[in-house]
């Protein structure tokens, strides 16, 4: 029994809360205000591809589930520094055009991708010659240390993800040969006790 799956294989039911199983390994490693039912569906997702055959293998799906969840947070994180640090180049780039509290109140409605501020901020950059790639491009400075921070991390969770593929692989390979030696020697104990029979 598969404790990673719900008893049904319908995925439209597993979506719902009432259809997932019981995690053994501890409530889900989520940060206030992530989204519960996406992590669950996210398990339920990877389950169903992987197919869990014991514990061992429920244990590397759990593994895996996280570090997949960690990577999209981290890279939603990497896009929230970006988006901060475009939002202080615009703010340095608006002041001497509008004045340091309309650049700060157009920055943040840009930031919240608000039309109106958004067409605002475009039509001031253009009358000042500057494009939102080299406001983007000093954004990406100033958080550069904390961006290859947040890279590196990514690499390192995805990294883990791959090695945990790889010991399902090679457990699964290692039982496979198991499983052929258990039945070669089963058939020649079979075979022995008919040639006895024979012989008789």
């Amino acid at each position: 029994m598969n404790s990673l799956l719900p008893e049904s294989s319908d995925l439209s039911l597993a979506r719902q809360p009432a259809t997932l199983p019981p995690v053994p390994f501890g409530p889900a490693p989520l940060i206030e205000g992530e989204d519960a039912a996406a992590y669950d569906e996210l398990l339920v997702r990877i389950s169903s591809a992987v197919r869990p055959h014991d514990i061992f293998e429920e244990i590397w799906v759990r593994d895996i589930v996280d570090l997949v969840w960690e990577a999209f947070r981290l890279r939603r994180l990497k896009a929230c520094l970006m988006t901060a640090g475009a939002r202080s180049a615009l703010v340095r780039q608006l002041s001497p055009l509008v004045g340091g509290a309309q650049a700060d109140g157009l920055a943040r409605g840009w930031a919240a991708r608000e039309p109106a501020a958004g067409a605002a901020v475009a039509e001031h950059l253009a009358a000042a010659g500057i494009g939102l790639e080299g406001i983007a491009a000093q954004g990406l400075c100033i958080h550069l240390d904390f961006i290859e921070r947040v890279e590196r991390m990514i690499m390192a969770a995805e990294a883990r993800r791959n090695a945990a593929l790889r010991e399902i692989d090679r457990h699964r390979a290692t039982l496979g040969r198991q499983l052929r030696q258990a039945v070669l020697e089963a058939e020649a104990r079979e075979t022995a006790v008919a040639g006895e029979g024979a012989a008789a």
